[in-house]
């Protein structure tokens, strides 16, 4: 297999930053895996050359990347790694080449690190993840699996989100708090302190507006 090919599961718009990405981290994309009426079609000119259900068939030609997006649910994403893998699938990690990201830090695989974001010393950024475009994640910040870390979001030191949440683009968490897994929070919303209970939250400071 080589390392440097790739198949891209979900042919939305997030698929097409992602195409961007692998681009620019050097990776040949043989084609995409979407929902059966998009077979035969484009993404910037890149083939659907079928669904998931497709996947055993590439285990050995190719790495994976999952490009359905995530605004508030992580299950689909988290359902087609696990597919993946037990087909004995591998995902890459790909990280854009105008991203900075340390080499002190981690990133687990199956993430993306989008344009411009920057990932800095011994944070630690675990599988299935998106670090898109402008994210900043500090120094010894710690993002769990499967969260999606919004355009322009800040994640300062010492912060720690749980798995699967998402944080909206340009929202703020002051220096070492912390949000539980599986919550939303909104746009422009500032964590001011750690947030316990898994729900959506928004303004500043962020504030629970409705469970989960």
């Amino acid at each position: 297999m080589d390392a440097k090919k790739l198949i891209l599961v979900g042919g939305g718009g997030h698929c097409k930053s992602v195409i961007d990405v692998a681009e620019s981290a050097g990776f040949s994309i043989l084609g995409i895996l979407d929902i059966p009426e998009n077979v035969g079609k484009t993404v910037l000119s890149y083939p659907i050359i079928g669904t998931d259900d497709n996947i055993p068939e590439y285990v050995d030609k190719a790495l994976f990347i999952v490009t359905v997006g995530h605004i508030k649910d992580p299950n689909l994403r988290i359902k087609i790694h696990e597919r993946i893998e037990t087909a004995g699938g591998r995902l890459a990690t790909l990280i854009s080449g105008t991203s900075h990201v340390s080499k002190y830090s981690s990133i687990g695989e199956g993430s993306v690190v989008m344009h411009q974001a920057v990932v800095n010393a011994d944070a630690k950024i675990g599988k299935g993840c998106i670090i898109n475009t402008f994210a900043n994640i500090e120094h010894d910040a710690v993002i769990e699996d499967f969260c999606h870390i919004s355009t322009g979001a800040m994640i300062n030191g010492n912060c720690f989100v749980g798995k699967g949440t998402f944080v909206g683009s340009q929202a703020v968490m002051v220096n070492g708090t912390s949000i539980a897994e599986g919550c939303v929070i909104a746009a422009g919303a500032m964590v001011r302190k750690n947030i316990v209970k898994k729900g959506i939250y928004s303004d500043n400071p962020a504030i629970l507006k409705i469970k989960l």
